[in-house]
C-alpha cells in the first residue's frame, strides 16, 4: 500500500517535470529549433492540423527554420498560421519553402521571457507540492483505517518529502539552464 502511494506520487511528479520541459520548449531563445512551431495548427481541408503533419520542418541555419509543405497549395495557409501565432515571427515564402527567421531577442524581451519561465517553474513546484499533500493525506487515511502503523506512516511521509525535494531540485536545475539559454546572446 505504501509503495503504491510512493510510486503514484513519483509518477505524478515526473509528469509535472515533463510538462514543464514541454512548456519551456515553447519559450523561444535566440536560436531556432523546430519544436517552436509544434503547437501551431494549419487549416487542412477544414480541419485544424498540427503544422508538422502537413509539412517538413528543418533548420536552414542557426536562426532560420524552413517549412516545406507536402502540398504546394498549403504554402499561404502555413505562412498565415505562423504569422498569426503568438510567437511574433514573420515568415516569408521563398520558392516552395516558408522561411521563418528568428529575430534576435532584445534585452527587454529576454527579461520578460525569464519572468514567464520563472512563473512556469513556480507553477510546477506548486503542482509537485500538491502531489505531496495528496500522498500524505492518503497515508493519513490508511493510518485511520489501521492498515498501516504510525511508524510506517511517518517513514513514508519522510520518503515522500525526499521525493518532493528531489523533484523540486530538478525543476530548479531546469530553470537555471533555461535562464542561461535566454540570457545567452
Amino acid at each position: 500500500m505504501i509503495a503504491d502511494v510512493k510510486k503514484t506520487a513519483d509518477q505524478k511528479m515526473h509528469k509535472t517535470i515533463e510538462a514543464l520541459k514541454a512548456e519551456f520548449s515553447k519559450v523561444r531563445t535566440g536560436r531556432a529549433h523546430t519544436g517552436l512551431l509544434d503547437h501551431i495548427t494549419v487549416d487542412y481541408y477544414g480541419t485544424p492540423t498540427p503544422i508538422n503533419r502537413v509539412a517538413n520542418l528543418t533548420l536552414l541555419d542557426a536562426r532560420t527554420i524552413g517549412v516545406t509543405p507536402w502540398e504546394k497549395n498549403m504554402l499561404p495557409k502555413i505562412e498565415k498560421a505562423i504569422r498569426e501565432s503568438d510567437l511574433g515571427l514573420n515568415p516569408a515564402t521563398v520558392g516552395d519553402t516558408v522561411r521563418v527567421p528568428m529575430p534576435p531577442l532584445t534585452e527587454e524581451r529576454r527579461k520578460e521571457l525569464i519572468k514567464v519561465v520563472r512563473h512556469e517553474a513556480e507553477n510546477a513546484r506548486v503542482a509537485i507540492r500538491n502531489v505531496r499533500r495528496d500522498a500524505i493525506a492518503h497515508l493519513k487515511d490508511l493510518l485511520k483505517e489501521k492498515k498501516i502503523s504510525e511508524d510506517e506512516e511517518r517513514r513514508a511521509q519522510d520518503d515522500i518529502q525526499k521525493l518532493t525535494d528531489r523533484h523540486i531540485a530538478e525543476i530548479d536545475k531546469i530553470l537555471q539552464s533555461k535562464e542561461a539559454d535566454l540570457m545567452a546572446v
